[in-house]
C-alpha cells in the first residue's frame, strides 16, 4: 500500500483525491492546504489521518510514500525537489515549473535520487487519446498534422470551480504544455521549428489573453495551437487529429470522427477518468519499481520548447 500525501486541495487537487479512492494500492495519509479548516475538512472527506497547512511536515512523515502537488505553478519545480530531498516519490501537477532552468534542476534531481517524478500530463492518459495513441502503434494511422484549440474566458485569477486563488494561470507555460507534449509524444517526433504570436496583455493580470503556436517535428508534422482567455462560448481543449488514413477530434474523454461519428473508447481502459488513469500509473510505476508515461524524462522536451518560445516573445514585445 502506498502511503500518498495531497498538497494543494483546490478543485484540482478533489480530482485527485477521487481518483485515488478508487485504486486499491493507494491510501491516502495527509493533506496539505493554504488554509488549515480546508484541508482538515479535506482529510476527513477522504479518511486521510493527517493535515495541515506545511509541505514539510507531509514529508516528516513515515506513512508518506509518495506526493501529489496540486499547488500554484511557482510553486511546482521547488516543492518536487523537496519532495524528493526527502525521499518521496512524486508526481506535479501540469506544468512541472515556470522556466526551463528549473525544469532542467528537477530533472537534475530525479536523477540523483532515482526516485520516481511524473509530472500530470492528462492527455497521454485521456482514452479518447489512447485510443489514437494505439491506432498509431499498431500502424493503422499516421499523423499529418494537428489543430488543436484550447478557450476559455477568464478575467479574474480563479480555480476550475470558479473560487479565488492566489497566482495567474498561463497559456504559454500552462494550457500550451498540455498540446505541446501530446503533439510530440504522438508523433514520436522531436519539434525542431516553433513560433508563437500573442496578442496585448490583460491590464489587471499582466498576461496575454490570446496566443497562437505553430510548430514542426523532424518528421514534418505539423502543429496548429490556437489559445485564448477571452473566447466566451465553448470551453476547453479541442484536438483535431489529421492522418494518412483517417481524422479524429478528442474533447477530453469523448473522441468522434471527422464525420462527428462517435467512437467508442469505453474499453480503452479501466475507466474513463483520465485523472484517475495517470494516478494509476503512478501508483504502479511505484508498486513496480519503473519509470512512468509521463516521468519527468519524458516530458522534458515539452518544456524545452515553451523555453524557446518564452525567450522567442520576450524578443518581440518585451513580455515576460
Amino acid at each position: 500500500m502506498t502511503g500518498i500525501a495531497l498538497v494543494g486541495a483546490g478543485a484540482f487537487g478533489e480530482k485527485h483525491l477521487e481518483g485515488l479512492k478508487n485504486i486499491d494500492d493507494a491510501r491516502i495519509v495527509s493533506v496539505i492546504s493554504r488554509e488549515a479548516d480546508q484541508a482538515a475538512e479535506v482529510a476527513a472527506k477522504y479518511g486521510a489521518p493527517h493535515s495541515g497547512i506545511e509541505l514539510a511536515d507531509a514529508l516528516a512523515r513515515d506513512d508518506v510514500d509518495a506526493v501529489i502537488l496540486c499547488t500554484p505553478t511557482p510553486m511546482h519545480a521547488e516543492q518536487a525537489i523537496a519532495c524528493m530531498n526527502a525521499g518521496k516519490h512524486v508526481q506535479v501537477e501540469i506544468p512541472l515549473s515556470d522556466s526551463w532552468a528549473d525544469a532542467q534542476a528537477v530533472v537534475k534531481k530525479q536523477e540523483e535520487t532515482g526516485l520516481i517524478c511524473m509530472v500530470g500530463h492528462p492527455r497521454r492518459f485521456n482514452p479518447s487519446h489512447q485510443y489514437v495513441k494505439q491506432q498509431i502503434d499498431a500502424g493503422n494511422f499516421s499523423i499529418q498534422a494537428m489543430d488543436i484549440e484550447t478557450y476559455f474566458f477568464r478575467r479574474k485569477n480563479i480555480n476550475a470551480k470558479g473560487e479565488p486563488r492566489s497566482w495567474t494561470d498561463h497559456l504559454l507555460w500552462h494550457h500550451s504544455a498540455h498540446s505541446i507534449d501530446l503533439f510530440q509524444y504522438m508523433t514520436g517526433s522531436k519539434v525542431v521549428a516553433a513560433n508563437a504570436l500573442q496578442g496585448p496583455r490583460h491590464p489587471d493580470l499582466g498576461i496575454a489573453m490570446d496566443m497562437s503556436i505553430q510548430m514542426k517535428t523532424e518528421a514534418g508534422q505539423i502543429l496548429t495551437l490556437s489559445l485564448s482567455f477571452n473566447n466566451d462560448g465553448p470551453l476547453g481543449t479541442f484536438f483535431r487529429y489529421i492522418g494518412d488514413t483517417a481524422t479524429y477530434i478528442a474533447r477530453y474523454d469523448d473522441l468522434v470522427s471527422g464525420r462527428e461519428e462517435p467512437i467508442d473508447v469505453s474499453n480503452v481502459a479501466v475507466c474513463m477518468n483520465g485523472i484517475e488513469l495517470q494516478d494509476r500509473e503512478f501508483i504502479a510505476a511505484i508498486k513496480e519499481g519503473r519509470e512512468p508515461n509521463s516521468s519527468v524524462a519524458q516530458v522534458l522536451d515539452c518544456y524545452r520548447v515553451i523555453g524557446e518560445l518564452g525567450d522567442s516573445l520576450e524578443q518581440q514585445d518585451g513580455w515576460s
